[in-house]
């Protein structure tokens, strides 16, 4: 919200929460009967250009995030907090209310009813309202935004994004919203005092709003260069994501909504904006010192990742899927056959064969004095011939004493396994997937994993099931290999100085993962 929320702040739908979209469900109905009886095409053509919108921009959404994480033409070098994430989820809301606009304008204004689809002298005109009174009101009526008592209010919400990404465009107040809608309706009224309407010049008109706005809410120019010096005046009638970007840094210049032919009318233009238009397009992208490769824990998680929605990627994956997943299944499907038809084979070890990571942890605790149990006789004899003498006395097999409140655990623990722990236990998973949780009177820890450093950039998104902030074990190693320059390898029975990479990830500034951080990173 802004700084001082004012009246029609909050949008009429905030608490239905994810079911908002119900309040389309009665006009969608009521579309599809009247279609049934008088084949009005135009009626019915308003929920699946709804529908184009969210797809629009969900692209849009994808392309920023790879593009500013590549890094080339890249213009404000700071990173998307989780802040500016959880208050830009709401993007959706002027779709919805875009929706109940013209299904009340149709029910409401018979001469909307049975439009043609297309008409060429109402693209016109709705092309010369745009240039002229939208483009002009717009601007005043933005610069009046600035004034302190409606920039607290209102327009300062906004502004709480200094690096904007495509959704930016469309996070403001309920009653900010409003009044642009009512500019941006100019065209259309033109067009029906004109009987020239038709529903191209609705559909192709909020569409090029729409990528004028997405696009120049982008954090990466995209405009050539090539473009400008081919028709020099084309910088007076088009705006590009360098010279809003301005706006967002320095607040009181570069005013105009796609055409900044009236920031030079003005005098309202950075002086900066061709500077930073050329340094934008001449910057490279940087290339990794490290890539962490992963794949999908559930069928649904590829939307968890941070190329795919933005408020999902930013809260710990959970197994239970959000109910409007299910309607993505028929695209879940066909990426599980995709990696069916190109998968590779796999090989499977018995569970009851410790891994080398099970191995170095149990070594490690016995050479510092710390006891560890064994459920496994087998395991037990052959990590006791391994280990010397000394650090085999801390080895011990379970019978032998009392059983310990701590496990550590892979994730292919058992019910029948767990169900020997006492009351009270903490599972600590030492893999990358925690086990299964089959007792609710224990604690199950989070995979091996650190907090992240605050200086540490880009961090917008979630690891899998970690909370935010926090990276896992594997990830972290790799970073700490590039920046160490470390050249050792972990391949086969290899296994990397615990100790020296310990000391490395503190450092450079990672801490330990604790019980009551976990909880705090969640909250």
């Amino acid at each position: 919200m802004a700084s001082k929320p004012g009246i029609l702040s909050e949008w009429p739908w905030t608490k239905l929460g994810n079911f908002k979209y119900l309040v389309l469900a009665p006009f969608v109905a009521h579309s599809i009967y009247v279609y049934s009886r008088e084949r009005d095409i135009g009626y019915l053509l308003i929920f699946p250009l709804l529908l184009s919108r969210i797809i629009h921009y969900q692209i849009w959404i994808s392309l920023s995030r790879y593009r500013t994480a590549k890094g080339n033409n890249r213009i404000v070098d700071r990173s998307i907090e989780f802040e500016q994430v959880d208050r830009e989820k709401n993007w959706d809301d002027q779709i919805i209310f875009n929706g109940l606009l013209y299904y009340f304008g149709y029910l409401k204004m018979e001469q909307v009813h049975h439009l043609p689809l297309w008409r060429t002298d109402g693209m016109i005109i709705t092309a010369l309202m745009h240039i002229g009174p939208v483009e002009f009101i717009y601007y005043w009526f933005h610069r009046a935004l600035h004034h302190h008592f409606l920039y607290s209010r209102y327009h300062s919400h906004h502004h709480s994004s200094m690096v904007t990404e495509p959704i930016t465009a469309f996070i403001h107040p309920f009653a900010e919203v409003a009044a642009y809608y009512a500019i941006f309706t100019v065209p259309a009224i033109a067009t029906e005092y004109t009987g020239t309407t038709s529903v191209a010049s609705f559909a192709l008109y909020v569409t090029f709003t729409d990528i004028m706005n997405n696009m120049g809410h982008c954090n990466f120019e995209v405009i050539p260069k090539w473009i400008f010096s081919i028709f020099p005046p084309l910088k007076y009638l088009l705006y590009t994501p360098s010279y809003h970007s301005l706006h967002h840094t320095q607040f009181r210049t570069n005013y105009s909504l796609f055409m900044p032919i009236y920031d030079y009318i003005f005098g309202t233009v950075d002086k900066s904006s061709d500077t930073l238009y050329e340094k934008s397009l001449e910057k490279k992208a940087e290339v990794p010192d490290v890539v962490h490769l992963t794949h999908l824990t559930t069928p649904q998680s590829i939307y968890h990742l941070r190329l795919g929605f933005a408020s999902l990627a930013s809260n710990p994956h959970t197994a239970s899927s959000k109910w409007y997943l299910w309607l993505m299944w028929p695209v879940t499907l066909w990426s599980i056959m995709i990696t069916w038809i190109y998968r590779t084979s796999q090989v499977v070890l018995p569970a009851h064969r410790l891994s080398k990571v099970a191995y170095s942890i149990a070594l490690a605790l016995c050479q510092r004095g710390i006891q560890v149990v064994m459920l496994d006789e087998e395991e037990y004899e052959r990590l006791k011939e391994k280990f010397t003498p000394e650090d085999a006395t801390n080895l011990i097999l379970s019978g032998s004493t009392g059983v310990s409140k701590t496990w550590l655990v892979e994730d292919g623990l058992s019910e029948e396994e767990q169900s020997k722990a006492p009351k009270g236990t903490l599972f600590i998973p030492y893999s990358p997937f925690p086990p299964k949780k089959a007792r609710k009177d224990c604690f199950y820890f989070n995979t091996p994993a650190m907090i992240s450093p605050k200086h540490l950039q880009n961090v917008d998104s979630c690891e899998n099931w970690l909370p935010r902030r926090v990276m896992s074990a594997w990830r972290i190693a790799g970073i700490l290999h590039a920046i160490e320059g470390w050249n050792e390898h972990e391949c086969g029975n290899m296994m990397f100085d615990i100790d020296k990479v310990w000391k490395a990830s503190l450092d450079h500034g990672f801490s330990p993962l604790t019980m009551s951080s976990a909880i705090q990173s969640k909250a």
